[in-house]
């Protein structure tokens, strides 16, 4: 079993090294925890939360008292995660405020039950107003919660923290968090989630906030992104590429809403093998807006195969059938900014890697990402990163300088 601190810190590194990324599955049961695995996922969480996902109801009813958080977890994640992922490291979902146990004592029986490590949830910091002031009070807080992942620390216990602040985020370093997890709340689609969710713009705003004090205080820790509106690979490139983002985990994404398609899906087959189209149409009910999720993802998809050529919002509406106002919209309103800043922070995200990578001139640099006018490839580059292209190039190649020369004896 892989529960050792260390051992987990170098194998989430070693994922790091060679892919970039490191993906973390919360699941509430051993069928969708070995199929997340078997996919790919490089640890799994078990949480309350994938329990009542996987009993068909909402995640947040691991919020409220239908059951204790703690006991929950305890059913299946030694006895059903362990024995199928022995070489997997599955951390157990702490509710760190539960007034029924000691936390110290608690989580060594944890520690002794053969688990990697723990995750504080449910999670206060998503509660907020007057009832989060009460729970402060009362002494249910996020205090205890930074309290448990000290303990764990002390015991050399792997820790994967909640967070969804900067202050927040700061504390949990401070107690000695192995992961920090920006917290972007619950995911909205399939028939159980949410109808609205936070934009992906003021999503990555969040995270921005999280990792800087990462970046501060402790740039040695895994900096991961959990849920909210990251609904598909390409919303989860954006964070990739637009924040210090290492990592994702999903609970919805990765269990809820494939098995609600593929089950629906398939069994509509059997029972109307000449009807496809009704799978098509319950689908797009699924999803709740038809087809304008598929609208955006093809106009994700055509920047990132195409962002070097002209690309207008008019020339995509006229593709997809739909109007220019509509699809604008439409994109704004599920990234949370408009076309033209996705298009421009696009481009200009490429424009730093060949600068960091190339020796190419600036003019070449700026005709690769989509800028015909190396002038106003210029202008648009210090308005966004705040300093010119060949500045930021000369800035590089001094950091690069300044690494071999301490890396020399």
């Amino acid at each position: 079993m892989l529960n050792n601190r260390k051992n987990i810190i170098r194998h989430l590194n070693n994922h790091l090294r060679a892919n970039g990324h490191v993906i973390g599955a919360s699941s509430g049961c051993g069928h969708t925890a070995l199929a997340s695995v078997t996919g790919g996922a490089d640890m799994v969480l078990a949480l309350s939360a994938g329990c009542f996902r996987a009993s068909g109801r909402p995640s947040f009813g691991s919020y409220l008292c239908y059951g204790n958080s703690n006991r929950i977890v305890e059913s299946f994640a030694a006895r059903e995660l362990l024995t199928l992922l022995p070489y997997t490291p599955v951390l157990f979902g702490l509710n760190c405020s539960d007034p029924t146990i000691e936390l110290r004592d608690y989580i060594q029986d944890i520690q002794n039950s053969g688990l990697s490590g723990i995750v504080n949830f449910p999670s206060v910091a998503l509660i907020d107003g007057i009832f989060r002031e009460s729970l402060e009070e009362e002494g249910l807080g996020f205090d205890n919660e930074v309290e448990a992942i000290r303990i764990a620390h002390e015991m050399d216990f792997f820790t994967l923290a909640f967070v969804c602040s900067k202050e927040q985020a700061e504390a949990m370093i401070d107690a000695g968090a192995d992961v920090i997890c920006a917290h972007l709340g619950l995911t909205p689609g399939g028939a159980m989630g949410p109808k609205k969710a936070q934009s992906i713009e003021k999503a990555k705003l969040l995270a921005d906030e999280v990792f800087s004090a990462c970046l501060e205080k402790a740039p040695e820790r895994i900096r991961m992104v959990y849920a909210g509106p990251i609904k598909s690979p390409m919303d989860l490139q954006y964070f990739y590429e637009n924040t210090a983002a290492q990592g994702f985990i999903g609970g919805s994404s990765f269990e809820r809403i494939p098995s609600e398609r593929a089950i629906i899906s398939s069994t509509r087959a059997f029972k109307y093998p000449m009807d496809s189209a009704l799978d098509e149409k319950r689908e797009a009910a699924m999803e709740g807006m038809e087809s304008s999720r598929n609208y955006i993802e093809f106009v994700q998809q055509h920047i990132r195969q195409s962002y070097e050529q002209p690309i207008t919002l008019q020339a995509l509406s006229t593709v997809l059938h739909v109007s220019t106002p509509y699809l604008s919209t439409l994109f704004k309103k599920k990234m949370g900014i408009s076309f033209t800043e996705y298009l421009i922070r696009f481009r200009l995200n490429k424009a730093c890697e060949l600068l960091e990578v190339s020796e190419m001139p600036i003019q070449e640099v700026a005709l690769r990402v989509g800028y015909p006018d190396s002038v106003q490839f210029s202008k648009i580059f210090k308005k966004y990163k705040g300093m010119a292209p060949r500045n930021y190039k000369t800035m590089l190649r001094s950091k690069q300088h300044a690494g071999v020369t301490q890396k020399q004896p």
